[in-house]
């Protein structure tokens, strides 16, 4: 029986993998990965050739069974996803869920992480916290967010580049324009920017120039 790794990579600067997860990846028989576009540039940066099988959205129904089978077959698999770490809002769950009722033996390499490195880097309370992954686009987006006006804990979830300004005018209407509030972009890239202030002050600092990139909003809870 083989033995699924749940490998951390970088979410930006490609500087940020760990010694282990490098280690891991060369050591795997095969490595599935969300996007092999994104992968490959990760690899060819540190001259690792690995056979790549894409696991995304799309394909994970159509994948696991033969995943699962490798595994089986004694050989390891590392699976990463685009950035940071696997089964975080992403297809990677399915897989690893998978690999457990089958028996199959899952090792974390724990590394870098968005929801973290912002909530980290926030200036809100941190010993409780509640993450969303993405809030719903349509169905149960207003019961989800008028629920968020009684959370006491620090909620986080990400947003992007085209619904962020939307959805914190909502924000600012059910949890008031004074709540603090911290936008994330670009973490760990070039033009990373990470803008803190209340909802309505947050919301004149965005403009077309700055909203691109997937975002990490994190938001105080109530006082």
């Amino acid at each position: 029986m083989g033995t699924l790794f749940i490998v951390a990579t970088p979410i930006g600067n490609l500087q940020d993998i760990t010694l282990r997860a490098l280690e891991t990846i060369k050591n795997a028989d095969l490595v599935a990965c969300e996007d092999t576009r994104q992968t490959i540039k990760l690899l060819n940066h540190y001259g690792i050739k690995k056979p790549l099988i894409s696991y995304h959205q799309h394909s994970k129904l159509t994948r696991i069974d033969y995943l699962i089978q490798e595994l089986k077959n004694g050989r390891s698999i590392a699976v990463v996803t685009d950035a940071g770490t696997p089964g975080i809002s992403d297809p990677g769950t399915v897989l690893i869920s998978k690999a457990i009722e089958e028996g199959i033996k899952v090792v974390p390499i724990p590394g870098p992480s968005a929801v973290i490195t912002a909530l980290s880097a926030s200036g809100l309370r941190t010993d409780e916290f509640i993450y969303l992954g993405f809030l719903p686009r349509k169905k149960g987006r207003k019961t989800m967010l008028e629920s968020l006006a009684q959370e006491k804990r620090t909620i986080v979830f990400y947003e992007s580049p085209y619904r962020v300004v939307k959805t914190l005018e909502e924000l600012k209407i059910v949890l008031g324009e004074d709540r603090n509030i911290v936008i994330a972009r670009e973490l760990t890239k070039m033009f990373e920017e990470i803008i803190r202030g209340k909802i309505k002050e947050v919301i004149t600092k965005l403009t077309p120039q700055n909203t691109k990139g997937e975002f990490v909003v994190v938001v105080e809870g109530e006082r």
